[in-house]
């Protein structure tokens, strides 16, 4: 067991890195930054692998280790407790009055009467009965015992641990997580969970292909925030609508629900996180030829406080208008710039000063030429490609600042117009069928743990021997392996109890057996007489 509590502290400590290092699984760009920021010491701990904690070969180590160390303690401890609630209670120690707790009155019952008094009275305890073959010959003796539900609770915590981590482990095998952001208005298309490109990020167990996904599509009609007057966010509420099945049917005869921060959508064993919420500004180009393209993109917070956002937008021309491909990568129109959902001016310097989308603007540079749409490769929704800015492949043609309505006109007569924003909320979908075991095996460690700690082993002897011509001498004494205390005052209920029923007179113990007493170690008592 001391093996397995320092894997456990190890594997605790192991943790540490991945609740102060981003993760991976949770953020690659967070990753990315910390290593561009911090040099060889970042590069250093990716080698160490500090941002794939969780799925590191040395936290994987301890956790098969601990695994491992209570199979091999708990094994043996299980059989050792198979053979003790199959033994019978020892038998009486010679020498009661030395135990913790003794008492001793006389009655005029017989040794059999008084014997099957003080038995009847240990209903409940696991009792074994000597007529006349115990320590002590010509006595009746008998031994009972209660409290094994310690040593069970002990085991039962240590096996909701061990089967806890088997569901934290098998959960990795099956485990399903994406994250999509939505646009929170009515004219936004509804999200069906029908594959994982219709996420914008999706990680899955090793037997999870993403082919028997939970079908089922939301609908997210408004976001509320509420804020103190400091800015302070107090509540985040988004109004949906959903299906359990994906439909074709108007999202308005779905079912409603209130999302909220820690309250889920719980469809089966699937369940819809509200993970956060931003703005996505809109914008409307108006190429040469009168063809508009207007889109809506959510852009990235880079003041929490504030909500002041930055990002990016890209247009590509209409086709035919430009029938040479090369004259086409030349006319793509490229936005990049930060938003203020409450502007606040100083100059042209751009801020916000309150997260309420109350006076929107937005400061933007406008490019043209090539913004790599048809490169072929993975392109950032919130900055552009510096390389092509270096190269002059993409121009800036405007910088302004616009109010929403206003628009900018670039040399060629391409218009960019501002529209105003829109809020998007960002939902994550879990689906983890071991999710209800590792509450269940939470349960069974709490249960075992309050068990174990509420529950005293103890033990108690009776001996019944006549003493003179017309008295039966009755002598009790009780041992529990901890707690003494709180057994103490059960010994003496059983005491009153018995004393009650017989017509029975106290024998004071003799001072030798007092100071024996007083001086008796219990756990050595307990060790003496375990057997």
């Amino acid at each position: 067991m001391r093996t397995a509590l320092i894997l456990l502290f190890l594997l605790a400590v192991a943790a540490i890195p991945g609740a102060l290092l981003p993760q991976r699984s949770l953020n690659q760009g967070n990753v990315n930054q910390y290593i561009a920021d911090n040099g060889w010491l970042g590069e250093f701990f990716d080698k160490l692998q500090l941002f794939d904690v969780f799925s590191s070969w040395w936290f994987t180590a301890v956790y098969v280790l601990l695994f491992i160390s209570l199979v091999g303690c708990l094994t043996p401890r299980s059989i050792d407790l198979v053979k003790q609630l199959k033994a019978r209670p020892p038998l009486a120690p010679r020498n009661l009055a030395r135990l913790p707790h003794h008492a001793a009155y006389r009655t005029t019952a017989t040794p059999e009467q008084a014997a099957d008094q003080v038995q009847k009275s240990l209903k409940g305890w696991r009792v074994r009965r000597n007529n006349g073959d115990g320590r002590v010959s010509g006595s009746i003796e008998l031994s009972a015992e209660r409290g094994y539900a310690r040593e069970v609770g002990n085991i039962v915590f240590h096996f909701g641990l061990l089967f806890l981590l088997i569901a934290f482990a098998a959960g990795k095998f099956v485990y399903a997580e994406g994250m999509r952001v939505i646009i929170a208005n009515e004219e936004a298309p509804a999200f069906c969970n029908t594959t994982p490109s219709a996420y914008d990020s999706f990680r899955a167990g090793l037997l999870v292909d993403g082919t028997d996904l939970a079908p089922f599509c939301i609908k997210v009609e408004d976001f509320r925030t509420d804020y103190l007057p400091n800015g302070q966010a107090e509540m985040f509420t988004s109004n949906i609508r959903f299906s359990e099945e994906v439909t074709t049917t108007d999202p308005d005869t779905w079912d409603p629900y209130t999302l909220q921060v820690n309250h889920p959508l719980r469809i089966g064993g699937t369940r819809v996180y509200l993970q956060g919420h931003g703005f996505a500004p809109t914008f409307t180009v108006t190429f040469p030829n009168g063809e508009t393209r207007t889109d809506t993109v959510q852009w990235q917070p880079t003041d929490l406080l504030t909500f002041l956002s930055s990002g990016i937008m890209r247009f590509d021309p209409p086709a035919g208008m430009y029938p040479d491909i090369d004259d086409r990568l030349e006319q793509q129109i490229a936005i990049q710039g930060l938003f203020a959902p409450t502007a606040s001016f100083d100059g042209n310097i751009l801020s916000s000063r309150f997260p309420r989308m109350d006076d929107p603007a937005v400061a933007i540079d406008v490019y043209q030429g090539n913004a790599g749409l048809d490169n072929g490769g993975a392109q950032s929704i919130f900055s552009l490609d510096p390389d092509l800015m270096e190269s002059g492949a993409l121009e800036r043609r405007a910088r302004v600042n616009l109010m929403p309505g206003e628009s900018t006109t670039l040399p060629d007569g391409t218009e960019v117009r501002f529209d105003g924003a829109d809020e998007f909320i960002n939902i994550q979908v879990s689906e983890d069928p071991t999710q209800i075991w590792v509450g269940v095996f939470a349960a069974v460690m709490v249960g075992g743990l309050v068990l174990s700690l509420m529950v005293r082993r103890r033990r108690i002897w009776a001996r019944v021997i006549v003493d003179g011509a017309q008295a039966t001498r009755v002598d009790l004494g009780g041992l529990a392996k901890t707690d003494r205390s709180g057994w103490g005052r059960e010994f003496d209920d059983l005491r009153d109890r018995l004393a009650t029923i017989a017509t029975a007179t106290p024998v004071l113990p003799e001072p030798s057996d007092t100071a024996s007493s007083r001086g008796a170690d219990p756990d050595a008592s307990w060790k003496d007489n375990i057997r």
